[in-house]
């Protein structure tokens, strides 16, 4: 039987015979890992070709022209979108409101859902979890390659689980576990995790590109037949992105992320790419000793102590249909460095140093010559524009050593010229930081705020400028050497 040697990417997938140290295909450096192929897995399973697909070739192979009454007489496959039949659309509530969020509603039957996250996040206490909220109602399988029956069983009693028909089976083999789906037919499958599955097929090792492919490929394919929810846990590199080809990511129907600080106990759940729903939505757990309990407010885990301090801000974050109210932190310290240091958590640092050469163009304050240190307070990640008139006034109040009125929310965007830009969703931003008690708001002059938003109970301080809503939220010009 002959052997070869192949270099695949782990990357991309790419092939070749010969290795490098870059992929020609993607770019990535030192990613070609050597593959064993043998003359076996050359021949892989196709489908049987029908009598009139054997004819045509036939026909084709010794040349013979196909006429258009041959044509005429092959069966067509194809028909009008109009004629297309419609079902409606069941999800499946997974039993977590959170997780409902995030998916868009629930899962879809026969869709494929990607779960990635760093080792010991919380990855399989979610989808457990989960499974046995959904086995009092449907036919759930959990199928664990990692780790034996009676692991999951003790983690399963830990977690308060009692009396449920949740099925579990133990089973790295592909195609038992294929088996098992075909015979059992579950509504909702999990599998923990994609890169410990093994196909007897292939000569490579669990894990690699080949069979990370070739396992989802099948998977799919079998839950797309019988109209299986399938949820696959996925690995995750040092880099923090899922591991293994970028094709597993376009197969699956959505791409989860859980995440979350290994020092706190809230964990974030996001979604990637989802073909059922938004791919902004948040989901918030908390860790506890029985297992993740959801967060239904989750701006208390991100605002800080009732003490006003220098340098902080508040600002109204939204995360698809849902907004948090968010502690920023500033430290402007005076530089011992020919350079000064720019250090943001949660924010990015770009972000931070456009922001810092605004302040200093528009309104003189020789930021260059200090250093700055900015933190999202509770570890979330703001990534929108609407947090710039909070983090413009968390630096200027620790520059100046000054201190924000308390009960007040900024929400704005931060031109290059200094001047405040209208952010959406305004209208759910000042309910939420009015439900939690706060009474003044400075907003961007013409925000356009609708008729809903006469019903507010908070002071609205429109401001044309960063310089004008400076002196609003903090009560004097922070240009003037005096203050």
């Amino acid at each position: 039987m002959g052997r070869s040697s192949l270099y695949v990417c782990q990357t991309c997938g790419a092939q070749t015979r010969q290795f490098f140290g870059r992929c020609s295909a993607c770019g990535s450096w030192n990613s070609l890992v050597e593959q064993v192929v043998t003359a076996s897995d050359t021949r892989r399973r196709r489908p049987v070709a029908s009598a009139g697909a054997a004819a045509g070739a036939a026909a084709g192979a010794f040349g013979a022209p196909l006429g258009a009454a041959d044509l005429l007489q092959r069966p067509r496959r194809s028909e009008s979108i109009h004629t297309v039949g419609e079902r409606p659309l069941q999800r499946l509530g997974s039993g977590y409101g959170e997780l409902d969020r995030v998916l868009g509603g629930g899962l879809v039957p026969g869709s494929l859902v990607l779960v990635g996250g760093d080792p010991g996040i919380g990855k399989s206490t979610l989808l457990l979890q989960s499974a046995e909220a959904m086995a009092a109602r449907h036919l759930v399988l959990y199928v664990s390659a990692e780790e034996s029956a009676q692991q999951v069983k003790l983690r399963w009693r830990r977690l308060g689980g009692a009396g449920s028909q949740l099925q579990l089976l133990a089973e790295t083999d592909l195609e038992l576990v294929l088996q098992e789906l075909e015979s059992l037919r579950p509504a909702v499958a999990i599998i923990d995790s994609i890169q410990a599955l093994h196909d007897g097929e292939l000569a490579s090792a669990p894990g690699s590109v080949a069979q990370v492919r070739e396992c989802a490929a099948a998977l799919a394919r079998i839950a797309k037949r019988q109209d299986t929810a399938l949820l696959l846990v996925g690995h995750v590199t040092k880099e923090g992105t899922l591991a293994g080809p970028k094709v597993l990511e376009h197969l699956v129907d959505a791409v989860l992320t859980f995440e979350g600080d290994r020092f706190a106990s809230h964990r974030l759940l996001r979604a990637v790419k989802n073909r059922f729903g938004a791919t902004h939505e948040l989901g918030v757990f908390e860790m506890r000793d029985r297992g993740l309990v959801e967060v239904t407010n989750p701006s208390e885990l991100f605002l800080g102590s009732d003490e006003p301090s220098a340098g902080t801000a508040t600002i109204v974050a939204c995360e698809g249909t849902r907004a948090l109210v968010v502690e920023l932190q500033a430290l402007v310290s005076t530089t011992s460095y020919a350079s000064p240091r720019r250090t943001a958590t949660g924010i990015g640092t770009n972000r931070l140093h456009q922001i810092l050469a605004v302040l200093e163009k528009h309104l003189g304050l020789p930021l260059s010559r200090f250093d700055c240190y900015l933190a999202v307070a509770g570890g979330l990640e703001v990534e929108e524009p609407a947090a710039d008139l909070g983090v413009a006034t968390a630096v200027v109040a620790s520059y100046r050593d000054l201190t924000l009125p308390p009960g007040t929310v900024l929400v704005g965007e931060l031109g290059l010229g200094g001047q405040l830009r209208p952010v959406g969703q305004l209208e759910l931003r000042l309910q939420e930081a009015a439900r939690l008690g706060f009474r003044r708001a400075v907003v961007p002059k013409g925000s356009g705020l609708g008729p809903m938003a006469a019903g507010i109970d908070l002071q609205l301080l429109e401001a044309g400028t960063v310089a004008e809503a400076l002196v609003l939220a903090l009560g004097v010009n922070p240009a003037d050497d005096r203050a």
